[in-house]
């Protein structure tokens, strides 16, 4: 076996009798060196913000009030300067960061690429034990957890878990054999809509969609707006994000004869309950942050792309059942119409392959 020769950065470069082996020794550090970088960069970028707003909010005699104004103004002036990744929940939780981990830049630079990401450190914030957190941290770094594995454990109590048992292995087995898909992404961080924003890279829907699911929803965007019913195109793909989580919303309308937000989700399998529940936090998040003053509540509409009797299940807030039977449903397509733009879509993308076979 051939000597690894190292670079700047931790790139390592392989030559041996097998071409195919030393050329991904060469990708897989070069990835590595770079989410390493990125890591870095971001977390001190997010650090250095909280500090300022920190030193900002020092200024006002009624310090809460005040940083709560400071956040609004910089959030807005920021947003307009640079476009998404700095609206107010997230400049409070850079301002969070700052405050939980007074000395992470510091360490940044002595300690080049040992670093969890800012996904990660975001998880570990909602953590409010401190050895608990501390103990996450360190588990993560060592065992190179991903986020959505950090995320498992943190919301399974898996620190807790192993505190009380006696025999600690089989709940570490367990752990690793649920979370082991999560461990298998090595692009995961490319993927991650908050880096794309770091580097100023605009996302595209292609990124989220097979060519088939894009096809579909492309006809149904078309399909609501030559109803004739009131429809106006909102967004596509329009990104989400919770405390833990980053969603894609594939459809978004207004509807000015229902005065409501309108939004559409399209699943690749069979409807679960899990799938509406989703789509039920999609509602409850527009009605809080999106709905004005004499709208109508939003609502949501989950459709799957299989011929299947959960063609579309649609999702109101409790309590509006009755504005939903008697107004809402004069203006939407009845599942019959639904079902038929989906499968002529998916016939017309499968003649199209067939084509471009020949």
């Amino acid at each position: 076996m051939a000597d690894i020769e190292q670079y700047e950065g931790g790139v390592a470069y392989s030559s041996s009798d097998d071409i195919f082996a030393d050329a991904k020794i060469i990708i897989d550090s070069s990835q590595r060196a770079a989410h390493s970088a990125v890591n870095v960069f971001m977390v001190a970028r997010n650090w250095l913000l909280g500090r300022r707003i920190a030193e900002e909010e020092l200024k006002g005699e009624d310090r809460a009030e005040y940083g709560l104004e400071v956040i609004n103004t910089l959030a807005q002036q920021l947003t307009e300067e640079y476009g998404k990744g700095f609206d107010r929940t997230n400049l409070y939780w850079f301002l969070r960061f700052y405050k939980g981990y007074p000395e992470i830049v510091d360490t940044a630079c002595k300690q080049f690429g040992k670093l969890l990401s800012w996904s990660h450190y975001r998880t570990l914030l909602g953590v409010y034990d401190e050895y608990a957190r501390q103990w996450y941290e360190q588990e993560a770094l060592r065992e190179t957890w991903s986020v959505r594995t950090l995320q498992r454990n943190v919301s399974s109590q898996y620190y807790y878990r192993l505190l009380q048992s006696q025999v600690k292995q089989p709940v570490i087995d367990e752990m690793r054999t649920l979370t082991l898909d999560f461990q298998k992404d090595k692009l995961e961080f490319i993927k991650n809509p908050v880096v794309a924003e770091f580097l100023g890279i605009v996302q595209d829907a292609s990124i989220h969609e097979s060519k088939l699911e894009g096809a579909i929803i492309d006809n149904l965007q078309k399909f609501l707006l030559e109803m004739g019913k009131g429809y106006a195109f909102i967004a596509r793909q329009q990104h989400i994000r919770t405390e833990k989580e980053d969603y894609f919303i594939d459809l978004v309308f207004y509807n000015h004869i229902l005065k409501c937000f309108v939004l559409i989700d399209l699943k690749t399998s069979k409807i679960t309950h899990q799938d509406v529940g989703q789509m039920d936090m999609y509602v409850r998040m527009y009605d809080e942050l999106k709905r004005g003053e004499g709208d109508n509540p939003t609502l949501g509409i989950v459709l799957c792309s299989e011929t299947d009797e959960d063609i579309a299940r649609y999702s109101v807030l409790h309590g509006n059942e009755q504005l939903f039977a008697s107004k809402y449903l004069t203006m939407l397509p009845t599942e019959e119409q639904l079902r038929a733009e989906i499968e002529a879509q998916k016939a017309i993308f499968r003649l199209q392959q067939i084509e471009g076979e020949e």
